[in-house]
Formats: C-alpha cells, sequence, structure tokens
C-alpha cells in the first residue's frame, strides 16, 4: 500500500496565521488564444478567477496598506493585449505571475476558462496555483 502524498493548501484566512484572500471574480476578457488556425482569427472570451493569499500588514485604512485588486486586474488585462498565447496553461501561469509580483502574496491560485469552445459546455479551462519561493 502506498503513502498518501500530503498537499499544501492556500493558507486559512485567518487573524493567527496573519494571512487574508484577496479575490477577483469572474473577470471577462478578449483573447486571441488557441493552436488552431480558426483560434488564430479572432478574439475569443476568457472568463479569470484569482483567490491570493496575501501576508496581512500594518490594519491602516489606506490603499498603500493592502494589495490592490485594481492594480492585479490592470495587470491581467495586460496580458493579452501583447498578443496571441497558444495555451490557456500559459496564460494561467504568465497571469499567476502576474499577481506574484507584489511581495505580500504568498499564493496565487488561478482558474482560466475559455467560454465558446464547445456549444453543450459553459466552459473549458484549467486552475493552477504557485507560491512565492523563500
Amino acid at each position: 500500500m502506498t503513502q498518501a502524498k500530503r498537499v499544501q493548501s492556500l493558507p486559512v484566512a485567518d487573524g493567527r496565521t496573519g494571512i487574508r484572500h484577496v479575490f477577483v471574480r469572474d473577470l471577462q476578457l478578449l483573447c486571441r488564444i488557441g493552436v488552431y488556425r480558426h483560434e488564430r482569427r479572432k478574439d475569443q472570451r476568457v472568463r479569470v478567477n484569482l483567490d491570493l493569499a496575501v501576508r496581512e500588514g500594518e490594519t491602516a485604512d489606506r490603499l498603500a496598506a493592502v494589495v490592490d485588486y485594481e492594480e492585479i486586474v490592470e495587470r491581467v488585462r495586460r496580458i493579452p493585449a501583447k498578443g496571441h498565447i497558444n495555451l490557456i496553461e500559459t496564460l494561467a501561469e504568465r497571469i499567476a505571475e502576474a499577481c506574484l509580483v507584489d511581495e505580500r502574496v504568498r499564493t496565487a491560485r488561478v482558474r482560466v476558462e475559455k467560454l465558446d469552445v464547445f456549444p453543450d459546455a459553459a466552459s473549458v479551462g484549467v486552475e493552477i496555483e504557485r507560491f512565492r519561493v523563500g
């Protein structure tokens, strides 16, 4: 019998651990994404969901004291604006990297879904989780 692999989950939002979660739900973007010829000719609708485990800092009521979700969304919007991406996995990785730019972000969980691939499916996509090293 093999031992079960221990899986580390996202840090829990808890005052004792100093972690809070910043999230963005159902952000829709237009992207040139895909490996097929027909996907290179027109934009596709993509939905992005983010869950960022953030190290809490000072408790002042100032924007500089928190991870600014508007700044995160703007970084995410700039990624597809740079040009065609072959794989949805690549888009998810680039989004995770953009989220981890802020050193307070410990973990980024990114879900990216293409919305118009199959008429009988709401979406197809990928979800990744990336951790800050160190």
